[in-house]
């Protein structure tokens, strides 16, 4: 199943290589079978599209299962900053959360 969706979104990208939902989808896929190509994907959207927020929260819990908490806590605190600037309420709420989670665990 992930496989024929992995192609799908090949195949769009191909049409649309920059189109930043189409990267943030492709990420989600290859999370479950390839956590490299989705943290490549992840890194590719906060350089060329640090205001696609959604990546923060998929893209720091990524590197928190990774175990590499600096960086989870940079992307955290990132996408908290942009989304407090564009006023995204929703994303802001998630990620103040999210993060608030990842330092209680980090410090047990």
């Amino acid at each position: 199943m992930h496989n024929n969706r992995i192609e799908q979104l090949l195949s769009f990208l191909e049409k649309e290589p920059n189109d930043s939902f189409l990267l943030y989808a492709l990420a989600m896929e290859y999370s479950t079978v390839d956590l490299e190509k989705s943290l490549l994907l992840y890194e590719r959207l906060l350089r060329e599209t640090p205001s696609y927020l959604p990546t923060y929260y998929q893209a720091a819990k990524l590197y928190e299962e990774l175990e590499e908490e600096e960086r989870a806590s940079e992307i955290y605190e990132q996408g908290i900053v942009l989304s407090e600037q564009a006023q995204d309420t929703h994303t802001l709420k998630e990620l103040r959360k999210a993060y608030e989670q990842f330092l209680q665990n980090r410090d047990t």
